[in-house]
């Protein structure tokens, strides 16, 4: 019998759209196929638990989370706070006992525990970055837009695009605090937007919005200290492009060969090749995705597929990988979602 998957996709809901759309995932066809919706308000950013049948999604008044029942659908646990600003982005340890979350509009990171019944309990850590940045329109105050633990789980990253810097905090499992011990400063009016990692936690991937590029660092923390070394920088857009683009999401292949980006006002997404050993890419191509504005993108697990959450198109548009060529071609009908903003693919138990 093969495998099933689902997908959940999340949109603004100051439309039409009721919250998270959840989707029929054909794997081997590399598309999705909406079911129904499930009202949560403005689900910008969504987070699957790593080994578990939960769901965290982000939501006006905190982080909602649901457990994933046997065919999919999804049944709401509980509502947790942040003392705060709607996030826009939330990751997870890998033990699944805290959730890390990032605000752009206060530009505030918070630590939340998770219950081990799979709900949201208490906030155990906060804070706001402060400071000034540029004079540039958006890059004046801080505006926080991923938050992620290393690999090691060691330290907290934050990516600030107003204040061009990723703050690296001491993280205590124990108690859930945080510690600053570094920043790592980026050129100015270059916007650090978010920060990966390789499968391997050698390495990272830093893209940075306004400077449309990928910043790729080597990473080791062996003196018990998180140490950052570029090594090297490549642009997310092609010979020819809009100058008015905005690199938008990072995502990096589930063999951890390949890294994609989505170009917003290019309406692009750049394909790279990854040396698994140096941690450095190499451009295969730059590509439309036939749309406006990818605001995200999504892999498949097979790793031979990937959509574009086109936000202001309302739409998701879904492209089959050519490795030998290093090109994406269109396959499909895009379907039409309210104000895509993010993805998951998750293989129902």
């Amino acid at each position: 019998m093969a495998d099933k998957y689902v997908a959940y996709v999340g949109s603004y809901t100051h439309g039409k759209a009721k919250g998270i759309t959840i989707c029929d995932c054909d794997i081997e066809q590399g598309i999705f196929t909406p079911i129904k919706e499930v009202e949560v308000g403005n689900p910008s950013y969504m987070r699957l638990a790593n080994h578990s049948d939960f769901l965290y999604s982000v939501s006006d008044l905190g982080i909602s989370s649901f457990k994933i029942l046997p065919d999919g659908d999804l049944e709401f646990i509980n509502l947790g706070s942040i003392n705060g600003m709607r996030a826009c982005h939330i990751s997870i340890s890998k033990k699944e006992d805290y959730i890390f979350t990032a605000g752009y509009h206060d530009g505030k990171m918070s630590v939340v525990r998770v219950n081990p019944d799979g709900s949201v309990g208490e906030m155990t850590a906060e804070v706001y970055h402060k400071g000034m940045g540029s004079i540039a329109e958006r890059n004046y105050r801080p505006h926080v837009t991923c938050a992620r633990l290393t690999p090691d789980q060691k330290f907290l990253t934050s990516c600030d695009v107003g204040m061009d810097q990723v703050q690296l905090y001491r993280f205590d499992h124990e108690i859930g605090s945080i510690k600053l011990v570094d920043i790592l400063r980026c050129e100015l009016e270059s916007s650090p937007r978010s920060l990966i990692f390789s499968p391997d936690g050698k390495f990272a991937y830093l893209i940075c919005q306004l400077k449309n590029c990928v910043n790729v660092y080597s990473y080791n923390s062996e003196d018990g200290m998180p140490h950052f070394e570029l090594i090297q920088q490549i642009s997310t857009l092609g010979k020819t492009f809009n100058d008015k683009s905005a690199v938008a999401a990072i995502k990096i292949s589930y063999d951890g060969k390949y890294i994609f980006c989505s170009n917003a006002g290019d309406n692009s997404v750049a394909f790279f090749a990854r040396d698994e050993k140096t941690g450095l890419l190499t451009k295969n191509s730059v590509l439309p995705i036939s749309g406006d504005y990818p605001k995200n993108i999504c892999i498949f697990p097979d790793d031979r597929h990937i959509a574009s959450l086109n936000h202001e198109t309302n739409e998701i548009t879904f492209f089959t990988i050519d490795y030998e060529s290093g090109l994406l071609i269109q396959h499909g009908k895009p379907i039409q979602v309210e104000e895509p903003n993010c993805a998951v693919i998750k293989k129902l138990s």
